[in-house]
């Protein structure tokens, strides 16, 4: 098991990594948060994409379905973002944020090691 500032770490060690936040959607804070730069604020990301989040719930449950979201990926023209919300019963309510360097990242390695990450993650 992992702690917040190891996982943050971990995630900033993946290709490409521009920043990394641990974010509580309920509040649309970040609990941690590690990187970013004068275009990338992660404060304001972690609020934003908690819109995003609750966004897609909304819709599962108008839609009736009984899923779970795995990841949420947005794609621009030079980064990807990837939202994985946090399965564990300590992390009910979370969710990873991931900021790319397009350029820079293996989009399937970056998720398949998020995923990894999340999995040790203990909140």
């Amino acid at each position: 098991m992992a702690g917040m500032d190891v996982s943050l770490k971990e995630m900033m060690t993946i290709d490409g990594s521009i920043g990394a936040a641990i974010v509580d959607h309920g509040s649309g804070m970040a609990l941690g948060a590690l990187g970013g730069s004068k275009d990338l604020d992660l404060q304001i990301a972690a609020a934003g994409n908690t819109e995003v989040v609750k966004a897609k719930l909304r819709t599962m449950d108008s839609l009736g379905l009984k899923d779970a979201i795995e990841d949420i990926l947005i794609t621009l023209s030079g980064q990807y973002h990837i939202i994985r919300p946090i399965t564990g019963r300590s992390g009910k309510g979370l969710f990873l944020y991931l900021a790319l360097d397009r350029n820079r990242a293996n989009l399937a390695l970056a998720r398949h090691q998020l995923r990894g990450i999340e999995e040790k993650l203990e909140v």
